[in-house]
């Protein structure tokens, strides 16, 4: 067994940020990921970083326009805390080497992103966070802090009681995807979630095949909630033949939307007559969308996004990455033709329902990053707030784990008994879908961690041992194909009941084929079908959840979009979904939104670009 003061599972931005509070809060800190951390997806964030870092953007336009993309269902506190903290995060960026592009007096360049009523997003080209990776990654080994790569983090070791808020996260079961072998890891103080999103629940998506929503999906079946999963960011310019993201940062340097009849469709057709293509993401998916469908889409598949007219000195300095990908990608020249384009699933704004410091309801484990969802980002995140968020709650959670005391959390974590409860009129039973046992088994005799721990490597082993036995069976790629084609098609930008009905169904027929799952790659050593088994039960959980808060939430709302109800209902709806595992008989209630902080209030205004 091994163990640590600090278990951190993820290596991308948030782990490595989380990893490095800890350690200088004193604490003993290992990281374990599935994937080397300099390969992790922050690594594919393109346009940059959002702070207001000029002295005539204050951080209360930030956390404006942040509260305003979010269609009024983020949470005042979290938005505030981010938008005063995040400044100090990318100086200390700075000062630990990130290599941003400057402007010619030798300052911080920002350019002009989505959204924003300032240019406050700091870049580096067009690769920043893959620079903003490797200059955490430096920071982690410079302190000595312990990585595990390419280990598979598959269970939480949770002790469990009747009462959720009694459960307490002592460490859990990992695969070590080199060897085969399965083994302990056990968390003196704290686990911090760090996993990433859950992209690959879509088939066309910016995401990388890692990004299996692994830590929501344990923290799901283990008693934590999970909140507003239903909002799912669609980046609206993406490759169509592979879903390789163009940066927001093309748009930001001035690049254009055409239709196919040459139309600068964002102004002349009305989607936004102010912002155009810098409106916000929602906004411009929709209306790409709304082209194709009304026969104005090229291929009837997708849209023009130009840049020529930047001129290649500025392209090859700002957006160099983004020629070569046109390029190797699509077989486009962009400096010499427009780009073809198409939204694509890009960001899972919902997640483990946290507080402002990470904390969940079970004692002990925190999360941090895409997988957690403290309300910063409500029903749509601007482009650049991921890599702001990460930074300055990776940050907290890291503080947190590690004991820092952090005071009394402004967000009250876990079911509330007195709040609203919703039984929608789900086409089949939630039971028939979900079926199956809790990810942890109910022992209360079980109170000593190493226990708790052996066990859950017990399970395990049990279940992988099974996988590598089954003689025939279905195969992992065709239960994954099946419920991503069911979610790409009725879970997209546009949303109708009967279609997520249908996706439910799916996605219910996919889970009972589970048991039958069939590995045919019987070895231990680098067995990627093996892992992907593992990771599908994560994507089942995941594609289940988006659906059931989609099918109840009647209204439409940044990335949420019903064609039966195409408007935004405060009254009724300016409140957070939260979906219990509830022993595999998935629960759904609501907790209030918060517009007030201590600082501020927020008027849900309408939104328009």
């Amino acid at each position: 067994m091994y163990e640590h003061d600090v278990l951190v599972i993820g290596g991308g931005g948030a782990g490595l940020r989380a990893a490095v509070a800890a350690h200088e809060a004193g604490a003993d800190v290992a990281i374990v990921s599935k994937v080397h951390p300099v390969r992790s997806h922050t690594g594919a964030a393109e346009g940059g970083v959002n702070a207001a870092l000029h002295e005539d953007d204050p951080w209360e336009d930030h956390a404006y326009d942040t509260m305003k993309g979010s269609d009024f269902l983020a949470d005042a506190p979290a938005v505030d805390i981010f938008a005063r903290e995040i400044r100090e995060e990318v100086i200390q960026l700075e000062h630990w080497g990130m290599p941003f592009s400057r402007d010619d007096d030798g300052t911080v360049s920002q350019r002009p992103f989505g959204g924003l009523s300032f240019p406050r997003t700091a870049y580096a080209g067009a690769e920043t966070g893959h620079h903003m990776l490797h200059a955490m990654y430096q920071q982690v080994v410079k302190r000595g802090i312990d990585i595990y790569e390419e280990w598979y983090v598959t269970r939480l070791a949770v002790t469990d009681h009747d009462e959720v808020a009694d459960r307490q996260c002592h460490g859990f079961a990992a695969f070590d995807i080199a060897t085969g072998e399965v083994a302990g890891f056990r968390a003196r103080d704290g686990v911090v979630l760090a996993t990433g999103g859950a992209g690959q629940v879509f088939k066309h998506t910016t995401n990388a095949i890692a990004n299996t929503g692994d830590g929501a999906a344990m923290a799901y079946r283990a008693g934590v909630p999970l909140e507003d999963m239903e909002m799912i960011q669609f980046h609206p310019t993406t490759l169509p033949s592979t879903g390789v993201l163009i940066t927001e940062g093309v748009r930001g340097e001035g690049g254009r939307l055409f239709n196919s009849d040459g139309e600068r469709f964002m102004f002349e057709r009305g989607y936004a007559v102010e912002d155009g293509e810098l409106a916000s993401r929602d906004v411009v998916s929709r209306a790409e969308l709304t082209e194709v469908a009304e026969g104005r889409g090229v291929d009837d598949d997708h849209v023009y996004l130009d840049m020529r007219h930047l001129g290649e000195e500025r392209i090859m300095d700002r957006l160099e990455n983004i020629v070569h990908l046109a390029q190797d990608f699509e077989g486009v020249d962009p400096l010499e033709e427009p780009m073809p384009v198409k939204p694509g699933a890009h960001y899972t704004m919902g997640g483990i329902e946290i507080n402002e410091w990470g904390e969940t309801v079970i004692d002990g484990l925190y999360a941090a990053g895409e997988c957690g969802c403290v309300s910063m980002h409500g029903a749509n995140r601007l482009g650049g707030n991921s890599l702001a968020e990460l930074l300055v709650f990776g940050a907290r959670a890291g503080r947190a784990a590690a004991g820092e005391d952090v005071g009394t959390p402004e967000i009250q974590v876990g079911p509330d008994p007195d709040a609203e409860r919703e039984d929608p009129d789900w086409p089949i039973e939630p039971g028939e879908i979900s079926g199956g046992p809790p990810d942890v088994t109910p022992n209360d005799a079980l109170v000593d961690p190493v226990p708790v721990i052996n066990s859950a490597v017990e399970a395990e082993t049990e279940r992988i041992d099974s996988l590598l036995v089954t003689e025939d069976g279905v195969s992992q790629a065709a239960i994954r194909s099946r419920v991503q084609d069911a979610m790409g098609e009725h879970l997209n930008v546009f949303r109708e009941k009967s279609g997520i009905e249908t996706a439910l169904k799916e996605i219910g027929a996919a889970k009972r084929e589970l048991p039958n799952l069939h590995v045919t790659d019987t070895s231990r050593t680098f067995n990627t079908e093996l892992q992907h088994a593992l990771e599908t039960r994560n994507l089942i959980d995941l594609a289940e959840a988006i659906a059931f808060g989609a099918l109840a939430r009647e209204e439409s709302r940044g990335a949420h979009w019903r064609k039966a109800h195409q408007e935004r209902k405060d009254e009724e709806w300016r409140k957070h979904t939260m979906l219990s595992w509830n022993d595999g008989d998935p629960e759904m209630w609501y907790r209030p939104n918060i517009l007030e902080s201590e600082i501020q209030e927020y008027d849900p205004t309408e939104r328009s670009y």
